[in-house]
């Protein structure tokens, strides 16, 4: 009996995403709890896998490293644009060897990398409005273009949710193919070869179906635990039997390293052997280069890879969830999917009404901002100078771009993840809802009345937690900025230069800051508007700031504390603090305890409070009495309270101590 004949190629697809979590309103990431012990979702992802599949381990037979390899260089993969544009900031040697390895599988398969396009925003798309389609296709080819040098001949749907609008977008946009589940399509093509999908608009585009048995084994059995059992079944032919042509493997970039330890380990071992096999590692792209399709393909549509009942987990409470043992309800997925609808065609509708005489065809110009939305201020106030030159106002340049941004926010709204996972109290949904709120900030004179039409859908969206109470809740409580961003951002200037002057403050999250005496001028780097403020710190203590923030147009002052200010601003300020507090309260030993790193901060600074509370027992200096301040704001500040033996040591000489350092230590006053 013959052995059945091998597959000629294989192509593994890795889809690399994360949700964009900058704050709209700093574009910075704040801190996730979740992710601990990282800072946010993204630097974990990034530690665990990303940075792990450009430079995977291959090992030799004692245990050793034999070799690193860029995994990238080697699969089909796509990656986030939001995701990428976080990395070339956050994770500058992972963005370039992701794009390295573009060049090389470029060079390997005669100028077919093995990159491939993504609409800018995980947008699922079938619901969206064929406008918002095409733009988030042509930004995600813009995207590409600037970052790959070349122009994308495949994109990865979002979800792979698809219907025949989706692909005659693709289609009129340039793109050649795309990636689909088996179960998508009526009848997977023969031999493994793409099929021929004619559009509605009378446009072809060429649709490869993934092996769906592998790929589930893959991110759910145990095939990312056994190469070896993995290669064998990317090597045997299917049920079906035949000759296949080409197997065809799509993952979550993240299965390697996040979702499985070490997975990229598997990947690796398992490209190193299938190398030494009469089989053709490459890309969907190559392989389409050499077998243009034979056959049609219908669709099953709307569809997606991520829910058996089409697209509806990203409307209504179809069943799918994360966790399918927990007994919750996801009933709030429709009213905040309404509420998001009636909000995108409202400001959409400003859009048109206010963008129009600015910007001559809005529409064109927001599908345009796509090539300039990841830039920096000046790339963007140089696109705008040079698309609308007659826009010499500063008032309405000003204005166009704050409706670019209302519409970029007006389409993050949409990202996926808001639906994907089980409760609208998640970090997901609270996240669309900010970019929403950021819209309606941006909105203008008609903002109340678009808040208040979305908190009326909101209130329909309970939450499975009981304390979070509804989504209307959750954006009045959670979402919506107590004060606003310029406002906070100026109390950070005006702290840090109060704690430590030689610092540089000419920068604070996306403003640029200019200052003179009192008063501060900010410039948003995303919009060019000004804000101006006239501020002053009063310092109470070692630790504890008033900042009153007086806009210079309103006769109203904002009093902020520490607390209140944005993340990067107040670890700066803290940090500063800490490091004041150290040099005069603590001994040289201790110093140099911390130095060597003999001993954590935390420890010495309980330490150091427990020795400066017994000293009060015969000395009740300004002096002492400061330094067991100075040391309970010290520990305040390391988010600790007071340690148990510090209150007990207290209670005993209470009556000789000071009554003012009793509730800095936890006490009643007079107790």
């Amino acid at each position: 009996m013959t052995a059945p004949p091998l597959p000629r190629s294989v192509v593994i697809h890795g889809h690399f995403y994360q949700p964009p979590r900058e704050d709209p309103w700093l574009d910075e990431v704040e801190t996730e709890p979740s992710a601990a012990p990282f800072h946010d979702w993204n630097e974990r992802i990034e530690r665990e896998c990303y940075r792990a599949v450009i430079a995977a381990r291959r090992y030799a037979p004692d245990g050793r490293i034999a070799e690193l390899v860029n995994t990238l260089a080697e699969i089909s993969f796509d990656v986030g644009p939001t995701l990428l544009e976080w990395m070339e900031r956050s994770a500058p040697q992972t963005y370039a060897g992701i794009l390295e390895a573009d060049r090389l599988s470029s060079a390997r398969h005669d100028g077919h990398g093995n990159a491939i396009a993504m609409p800018y925003h995980h947008t699922v798309l079938p619901l969206a409005s064929r406008r918002d389609k095409v733009t988030e296709v042509r930004w995600g080819i813009a995207d590409f273009r600037r970052r790959f040098g070349r122009e994308p001949v495949g994109m990865w749907l979002p979800e792979t949710a698809v219907d025949p609008e989706t692909l005659d977008v693709l289609a009129a946009e340039g793109i050649r193919f795309t990636i689909l589940a088996p179960h998508q399509v009526e009848r997977v093509p023969s031999g493994g070869f793409p099929g021929w999908y004619r559009t509605p608009g009378g446009r072809a585009i060429a649709l490869f179906v993934y092996d769906g048995a592998i790929s589930h084994d893959v991110a759910f059995g145990g095939l990312i635990r056994d190469a070896q059992l993995w290669a064998e079944r990317l090597l045997t032919p299917g049920a079906a039997g035949g000759d296949r042509r080409l197997v065809a493997v799509a993952t979550d970039g993240e299965t390697y390293g996040h979702h499985h330890h070490f997975g990229e380990v598997a990947l690796a071992w398992l490209l190193g052997d299938l190398a030494r096999r009469d089989v053709r590692v490459e890309n969907f792209s190559a392989f389409l280069a050499r077998n243009p399709p034979e056959e049609e393909v219908r669709l099953v549509a709307p569809s997606s890879w991520s829910c058996p009942h089409g697209i509806e987990r990203w409307r209504a409470d179809c069943g799918c969830r994360l966790a399918p043992e927990r007994p919750t309800q996801q009933r709030w997925r429709a009213p905040l999917r309404q509420g998001l609808d009636w909000l995108a065609g409202e400001l959409h509708a400003l859009f048109e009404r206010e963008g129009t005489p600015l910007l001559g065809d809005a529409w064109a110009a927001r599908d345009a901002y796509g090539g300039v939305v990841a830039g920096d201020g000046s790339t963007m106030h140089r696109w705008l100078s040079e698309r609308a030159p007659r826009l010499e106002d500063g008032n309405n340049r000003v204005r166009a771009r704050e409706l670019l941004e209302l519409e970029r926010n007006a389409l993050r709204m949409f990202t996926s993840c808001g639906w994907f996972f089980d409760d609208i109290a998640g970090i997901e949904p609270l996240q669309v809802l900010r970019y929403a709120a950021r819209a309606i900030d941006l909105a203008g004179a008609g903002a109340a009345r678009l808040e208040a039409g979305l908190l009326e859908h909101l209130a329909q969206a309970e939450s499975n937690d009981a304390a979070a109470g509804n989504g209307r809740a959750l954006y009045l409580n959670v979402v919506k900025p107590k004060v606003p961003a310029p406002q906070r951002v100026a109390a950070g200037v005006a702290a840090l230069r109060v704690v430590a002057p030689e610092a540089d403050a000419a920068s604070a999250g996306c403003y640029a800051v200019q200052s003179e005496g009192d008063r501060l001028r900010l410039t948003s780097c995303r919009t060019g508007r000004e804000y101006a403020f006239r501020v002053s710190v009063e310092r109470r203590g070692a630790a504890r700031l008033a900042i009153d923030v007086t806009p210079l147009d309103a006769p109203a002052a904002t009093q902020l504390a520490l607390a209140d200010l944005p993340e990067r601003q107040r670890r700066a300020v803290t940090g500063w603090l800490r490091r004041d507090i150290v040099a005069r309260c603590l001994t040289s030993d201790e110093a140099t305890e911390l130095a060597t790193g003999a001993a954590e901060l935390s420890h010495v600074a309980a330490r150091a409070l427990l020795r400066a509370v017994s000293a009060l027992e015969h000395d009740q200096s300004v002096a002492a009495v400061g330094t067991v301040c100075d040391l309970a704001d010290l520990l305040q500040l390391l988010n600790l309270h007071i340690p148990f033996d510090v209150q007990t040591e207290f209670y005993r000489i209470r009556a000789k101590a000071p009554r003012e350092v009793a509730r800095r230590l936890g006490f009643a006053e007079g107790d």
